[in-house]
């Protein structure tokens, strides 16, 4: 659908190995373009009666299926940049020795051989 080539290079640095990082925002430009062009009209919410109803050849119940797996992309990027942020709060503890430990804490103890 797009004329673009990836290129794989092992002194790229960051693509060795290739990075799994997700953006939404391309996968949703590529499907509004191929939704467009293939002109079907609306369509049906994956898993739904009327989707279910379909041909299993019709491009619909595909087209239909793409848009749902996109919700996915986006869910996934959302999710990275949660970890990002959370990532980014712990690097800016300025001294984690002064943390206080809680409760929770279990001093490690000696192993006993049996």
């Amino acid at each position: 659908m797009t004329d673009r080539k990836m290129e794989t290079r092992a002194d790229r640095g960051a693509g060795t190995p290739q990075s799994t990082q997700v953006a939404w925002w391309p996968v949703h430009e590529f499907l509004t373009a191929v939704v467009a062009q293939a002109n079907h009209g609306p369509l049906p919410v994956a898993g739904t009666p009327a989707w279910q109803q379909l041909e299993d050849g019709d491009p619909r119940k595909l087209l239909a299926c793409a848009i749902a797996g996109e919700h996915h992309v986006l869910r996934v990027e959302v999710a990275q940049q949660d970890r990002a942020d959370a990532a980014k709060d712990v690097a800016a503890v300025p001294d984690w020795k002064t943390l206080q430990r809680g409760t929770a804490y279990v001093p490690r103890r000696k192993e006993i051989a049996c």
